[in-house]
């Protein structure tokens, strides 16, 4: 996950956050975290990235809609992050 943007760890976390969400799902959940608009143009391509690295799954719903869901080597990469950070942020 080292190599992975901001932008792309964060879609990871939405992705394993949600039960099977399509783009547009994932977009309205970082505009509400980014509190401005999110760009097809970012979105899509950052997770067609997150597909080629075998990180998320594309699975389609219908003819218009693409779903996704993290590998288990994504969900295995998020684990490791948040063991990670748990480390070194200790909010108690």
């Amino acid at each position: 996950m080292h190599d992975l943007t901001g932008f792309q760890r964060d879609l990871l976390y939405v992705i394993a956050g949600r039960e099977d969400p399509h783009g547009l799902a994932i977009k309205e959940e970082l505009e509400g975290y980014y509190e401005k608009e999110i760009h097809h143009g970012r979105l899509y391509p950052n997770l067609d990235t997150l597909v080629e690295k075998g990180l998320v799954e594309k699975g389609q719903r219908d003819r218009r809609t693409n779903f996704y869901t993290l590998t288990r080597r994504g969900r295995r990469e998020v684990e490791a992050r948040r063991e990670w950070e748990d480390e070194y942020v200790d909010l108690e």
